[in-house]
């Protein structure tokens, strides 16, 4: 068994360019669509919740 394993890639020959255009949307995918997603679904309150009534007061 040899210790050094030969790639699929002879040595003078590049991976295409198909696959590197589909490696770099994969890696902008993965670094984007989570913040995205974070900013999509995050709650952002408007305004502060107010009652729709007065509570009555104690008279001490």
């Amino acid at each position: 068994m040899e210790s050094a394993s030969q790639s699929d890639v002879p040595p003078g020959e590049s991976p295409s360019r198909l696959a590197n255009l589909l490696g770099v949307a994969v890696a902008i995918l993965t670094l984007t669509l989570p913040v995205v997603a974070i900013a999509y679904f995050s709650e952002t309150p408007l305004a502060p919740a107010q009652t729709p009534y007065s509570f009555p007061r104690s008279q001490d």
